[in-house]
């Protein structure tokens, strides 16, 4: 619908939704009405910072970029860059906006030169640190699926290694993607079932090594089920709150709380499905939440933006939201 300017679209909503969601994360929502009024009045925060979440983002967007600089992308080119990123980020003085746990113990260990990047891994984690960051493997063109679904997967695993971590990194992606390349909203639930049945037994070793082994899992192909069924069934929650929608209601109570992977994908996914065509409503209401609002909300934008371009989101919103010209020099790029 916006694919000229899909990239920027995606990249700003994300961030301006991380921004709305910053104040109103650990409140429940009679908390948030008390602090700021009726949840479709709420406005962008001054000044618009964001959270980890979008400076976790630019360090993937940044690391990607310089991968393709170096030739066709595989695990090999880019784990050197991301993982240099992602490092940068952790020592950073403005990594300073709550950031997860589990993000700060895998950079502290991948910050070891010596270290194998499967080493670092947090098998154990499936928090919503690695998708709500991977937005833009769905936005840069001219990927393989085989390359943005192995990507997706190995830039989770580089912090969270769960493989609901991955599968719900891969489903992000995709569920970006096939919003630039111009599916309907009422169509993508569909589509996302499709997709997760079609990877449910598939095992990237190419991308992921043998971190399988480092599981409880028998197999890798019992790994990788593993992760898509959590989506499977959260597919399905997802499904049942589209078909009864209620839209005055948080929407965290359907879904769920968006702490984990697969819970931020679908309860970010319901918000951007209940209002369509109303990007900055979703956002209120995403940011409107008992979860982790930040990280609901940064992907109802990615969602949103990636339909309906950069024009959908209000200029006095783009205009101020924090690290806007490189979110705009990433979403150029990108676009072009």
């Amino acid at each position: 619908m916006a694919a000229s300017s899909a990239a920027t679209g995606s990249l700003l909503g994300l961030a301006l939704g991380d921004a709305l969601g910053f104040p109103t994360e650990f409140k429940d929502v009679p908390a948030i009405a008390a602090a700021y009024g009726p949840w479709r009045e709420l406005g962008l925060p001054t000044p618009a910072l964001v959270t980890d979440d979008t400076q976790m983002t630019l360090a993937l967007g940044r690391g990607l970029r310089t991968a393709l600089e170096r030739g066709a992308l595989t695990a090999g080119t880019l784990e050197a860059p991301v993982r240099r990123e992602y490092v940068t980020w952790w020592r950073s003085p403005e990594n300073n906006r709550a950031p997860g746990g589990t993000c700060l113990r895998a950079c502290a260990l991948l910050a070891d030169p010596r270290l194998p990047w499967a080493d670092a891994s947090q098998i154990g984690s499936k928090g919503c640190g690695a998708n709500m960051r991977v937005a833009p493997l769905g936005l840069v063109p001219r990927l393989t699926a085989q390359q943005r679904s192995g990507a997706a997967q190995f830039q989770s695993a580089l912090t969270h290694g769960h493989p609901t971590a991955l599968a719900a990194s891969d489903l992000t992606a995709y569920a970006v993607r096939v919003l630039v390349d111009g599916a309907r909203p009422a169509e993508l639930p569909g589509l996302l079932r499709a997709y997760a049945h079609a990877q449910r037994t598939l095992y990237r070793e190419d991308w992921l090594g043998d971190l399988w082994r480092r599981s409880q899992a028998p197999s890798p192909t019992a790994f990788a089920a593993r992760g898509w069924d959590d989506c499977l069934a959260v597919l399905d929650r997802l499904d049942a709150a589209l078909a009864a929608p209620d839209r005055e209601a948080d929407p965290c109570l359907a879904t769920g709380a968006g702490w984990i992977a697969e819970e931020a994908l679908a309860t970010g996914l319901l918000c951007y499905l209940l209002f369509p065509d109303e990007p900055d409503t979703a956002l209120r209401r995403a940011a409107c939440t008992s979860g982790d609002s930040d990280s609901i909300a940064c992907l109802a934008g990615a969602f949103a933006g990636a339909r309906l371009g950069a024009d959908a989101w209000p200029r006095d919103w783009t205009d101020r939201i924090e690290y806007r010209e490189e979110l705009l020099a990433l979403g150029a790029a990108w676009d072009a």
